[in-house]
């Protein structure tokens, strides 16, 4: 039976996993979530939400330059422990943080760092593009919900999809290295900076540089 969207939700909730963890767990237990919470448990993947309110204040910051130092990147990643801020694994994990920023640009760590006041505007220019592409206005406010959904998919780090991996939202990754490293990780904050950002200029295709760059 086809997993529901709703099951996979709930069991990231109860759970912290991963949403592939999630689905897949469901799979095997045909979308009962109960049984699947017992299976993510049995794998070891069920402890992330316990784990996310231990306070994470060693880390690293990690830097990443695109090739020609046209991009730059600075991104403070924290953890619980120094010991795991020296690991390779955890030093890994920051800096593929690090180049997706490069090439995903995001705005905001996180959904809840969009301000009111730029939610409000973007809603606005949301639904007078609904209006103008004449769609009922009865319907407007449900497809402009639909379309912030999008909004913070586009703009938010954490609701990125991993450019190393688009099936893996990057809270995706998040949590599976959390459970891996059995500490809570954090995504803090970010810098990034383009060369002549402002200035019109050339548009080029970041996303490959950076792939590019990054399998050599």
């Amino acid at each position: 039976m086809a997993v529901n969207a709703s099951a996979v939700k709930e069991l990231r909730e109860r759970t912290g996993a991963g949403m592939l963890d999630c689905k897949k767990a469901l799979d095997e237990t045909g979308g009962d979530v109960d049984k699947a919470i017992a299976v993510l448990r049995e794998k070891g993947l069920a402890a992330t939400a316990n784990k996310a309110g231990r306070i994470a204040t060693e880390g690293v910051v990690e830097s990443y330059i695109h090739a020609g130092g046209r991009i730059g990147v600075i991104v403070e990643v924290n953890c619980e422990t120094d010991f795991v801020a020296k690991t390779d694994q955890f030093r890994e994990f920051a800096r593929d943080i690090a180049m997706h920023i490069a090439a995903s640009n995001p705005k905001f760590v996180r959904r809840e760092e969009v301000s009111a006041e730029e939610l409000e505007k973007e809603k606005e220019i949301l639904k007078n593009q609904a209006l103008n592409e004449g769609k009922p206005e009865k319907i407007v406010e449900k497809m402009v919900e639909g379309r912030i959904s999008k909004y913070y998919e586009e703009y938010c780090l954490l609701e990125q999809s991993f450019i190393k991996d688009p099936d893996l939202k990057i809270s995706d990754l998040l949590n599976e290295k959390i459970n891996k490293i059995g500490e809570n990780i954090a995504i803090r904050r970010f810098v990034r900076y383009e060369l002549g950002e402002g200035l019109e200029k050339k548009v080029d295709n970041f996303v490959e540089e950076v792939m590019a760059q990054a399998k050599l």
